[in-house]
């Protein structure tokens, strides 16, 4: 049995991880709510199941079925569930994959097409398809225009919601990556219009989007999995989506017991607000793996910036170049997660950003010399210990707190200006969710920094 846990992130600063699951979730109804949705949903859980179960030739699930949340379609207990219980099982015969487009559209898609895209055609020639369609059941339960929430899809003045958050730069990102796939699938759209007349980027986006958030990896490298992706996330559950290769089946075992009516959830992976905005569209009130990346970086005005870069590549700590204000910086992204306690051990800031913010605070070339000389003595790692001069390795922390102060100042600006706003829409509070836990995380970075060298703050700021 095989967890098919992580699902792909494409972020702009981080390599491309594995696959999950979709769909959103997050508040239960009361269960008088949910038992008359139920009701109301009924006949259409029993025609999905049917058709799903006609067309795998087995039981998909006895104790679930489809209801309305307000975040639409989800699963709920349709008989009562124990912990240990097998809820649901997909064969693999009825997961669609890239492997369902046909042959001759298949050899002209390009190798370095991601598998995210070419499934997103398959589902594009489906959709196409209408009611003719083998898959229309399932093609016409997914999230129609407009109802999706992934930041790819927000416009410029809800983006500058988020602009203080990394998320903002990854969207650009991400939508370049979009595009740029399009760009390349719509040469091979073009040479058969019978399947995929007038599809539009716009069309193309909702397609990747769809893919992007509800595929999961399996034995065939990436497949939408039908029932299965009506399952909302819960960041604490312990159920997650398993393949058995053998039997070559999807399935979940309940965590829980589940009373009838109430939503059943798994957990699709210990994801961020970050991730879960850009690549499922919604975002949890408090994330417990919340991050916040931060930049830090040796500016060419510094004297030794020339010796500071060649020894951080020497020693694996390699820098990119951005220039601001007309000033060049060799510097890289590195991600914070919140330190528990003040007084704890620090776990949470990385050891790595510590290690440079120590390169930053030398003024000596001796000091340079004298670290390379350390690390060559050891594990080889640079400026992984506390530097024996004290007032030094005070200065490389007050370094670190003030950038992390700077942060935590534009954050709360940030949020200010959010709850000036009057309106409450989804997307607002997606992006109140975002910046709040990412403000957590610094704050709490902050105090430990503070703590750690009985540092104050580097100039007057509120940190309440």
């Amino acid at each position: 049995m095989i967890w098919l846990g992580t699902r792909i992130m494409n972020l702009c600063f981080h390599p491309p991880l594995l696959l999950r699951s979709s769909a959103v979730c997050l508040r239960l109804a009361s269960a008088a709510t949910v038992y008359e949705n139920l009701k109301c949903l009924n006949q259409y859980s029993t025609e999905f199941l049917s058709w799903l179960q006609h067309k795998a030739g087995l039981e998909i699930s006895s104790t679930l079925a489809v209801g309305n949340s307000i975040y639409g379609r989800s699963l709920f207990a349709s008989d009562t569930i124990k912990a240990g219980d097998c809820i649901l099982r997909v064969p693999y015969s009825v997961q669609i994959s890239p492997e369902n487009i046909v042959p001759e559209i298949k050899v002209l898609l390009n190798d370095d097409l991601s598998n995210v895209a070419k499934l997103a055609a398959v589902l594009l020639a489906e959709q196409k398809m209408g009611q003719s369609s083998e898959w229309a059941t399932y093609v016409n339960s997914l999230p129609r225009h407009g109802e999706l929430h992934s930041t790819v899809f927000w416009s410029e003045d809800e983006l500058e919601m988020i602009r203080q958050s990394p998320v903002y730069q990854e969207t650009i990102c991400h939508q370049a990556k979009i595009e740029s796939e399009y760009l390349k699938v719509r040469l091979v759209f073009e040479l058969f219009p019978q399947r995929f007349s007038g599809i539009s980027l716009e069309d193309f986006m909702h397609a990747y989007a769809l893919v992007a958030s509800r595929a999961w990896g399996t034995s065939k490298g990436l497949s939408l999995i039908p029932f299965a992706d009506f399952l909302n996330h819960d960041g604490l559950s312990g159920s997650v989506l398993l393949s058995d290769e053998d039997k070559r089946i999807s399935e979940v075992i309940a965590d829980r017991d589940y009373a009838v009516g109430e939503e059943v959830f798994i957990r699709y992976g210990k994801y961020s607000n970050a991730t879960l905005m850009l690549d499922f569209g919604f975002t949890l009130s408090h994330n417990i793996y919340d991050q916040v990346q931060i930049w830090m970086a040796v500016s060419e005005h510094d004297p030794l910036c020339a010796e500071k870069v060649e020894l951080l590549h020497k020693h694996s700590m390699p820098t990119i170049i951005c220039e601001k204000g007309g000033v060049n910086y060799h510097g890289n992204l590195f991600t914070i997660k919140e330190v528990r306690s003040a007084r704890g051990t620090g776990k949470g800031i990385p050891q790595s950003l510590r290690a440079f913010a120590r390169v930053l605070s030398m003024t000596f070339h001796q000091e340079l010399d004298d670290l390379a000389t350390e690390a060559t003595q050891n594990d080889g790692r640079l400026a992984r210990r506390p530097l024996g001069n004290k007032n030094r390795e005070v200065e490389s922390h007050r370094i670190l707190l003030l950038e992390i102060t700077n942060m935590v100042r534009e954050y709360i600006a940030s949020i200010k200006l959010l709850r000036k706003e009057s309106s409450h829409s989804i997307r607002r509070q997606m992006a109140s969710d975002l910046l709040t836990g990412e403000l957590r995380v610094l704050k709490s970075a902050s105090a430990w920094l503070m703590n750690y060298s009985a540092l104050s703050p580097p100039s007057k700021l509120d940190l309440s």
